[in-house]
């Protein structure tokens, strides 16, 4: 009876190893919940990196990766003109704003409101309220990949960002970031400027 009982156990403990091991890969690979909204937080002025720094740190300190998804500090390329020389550097598109990707519970909100330098959620009497998907297109947040309509040599205008109302032929495109680049005229000079498909459109 011994004999014939033992090749049930080896089959019960290979399943039971292979749950474990599903669970193993559902943990190392967690989709992002259809639940999840990008949202909008205020913070302190010069504090939207550290704001970002500490609430990774307590996704990872409370496992909330599944539950605070992603922050981002949304920047821009702006050329600065300094000693007559034309200069691109980033500076953050909405000084004192930080994006959260995040399902909204008490929990989450906890912890994004007693973050060191938030003051709170965007939102009429600070009620969180989820961003709609065109207010998330000019920040560069892609709900799906942007198929471009355009291609070097086109004439297209900028829709939004610093550049907003600006018109430009394409001189080069970046799939890969998604990201095209026009000349500008600053000064009588024509400077280079890389714009987010998603700020731009063909005209």
């Amino acid at each position: 009876m011994a004999e014939t009982n033992m090749p049930e156990m080896d089959t019960e403990s290979k399943d039971v190893a292979a749950d474990v091991s599903g669970d193993v890969l559902e943990q190392e690979a967690p989709q992002i919940p259809s639940d999840a909204k990008w949202y909008v937080v205020h913070t302190y002025s010069g504090y939207e990196m550290k704001v970002k720094t500490n609430i990774e740190k307590t996704i990872q300190n409370r496992h909330l990766e599944n539950e605070i998804i992603e922050i981002r500090v949304p920047m821009q390329d702006v050329v600065e003109i300094k000693d007559g020389a034309a200069k691109s550097v980033k500076k953050k598109l909405f000084p004192g704003y930080v994006l959260i990707n995040m399902v909204m519970n008490d929990d989450t909100w906890y912890v994004v409101r007693n973050t060191r330098g938030v003051t709170g959620f965007v939102g009429p009497g600070s009620k969180p309220v989820p961003l709609t998907e065109a207010e998330m297109r000019p920040l560069g947040i892609k709900v799906e990949n942007i198929v471009a309509d355009f291609a070097v040599g086109d004439t297209i205008a900028v829709i939004g960002g610093v550049w907003k109302d600006t018109v430009g032929v394409v001189q080069a495109m970046n799939a890969s970031k998604q990201t095209v680049t026009i000349n500008v005229d600053l000064f009588g000079r024509e400077t280079p400027v890389e714009i987010s498909f998603a700020e731009v459109q063909k005209m």
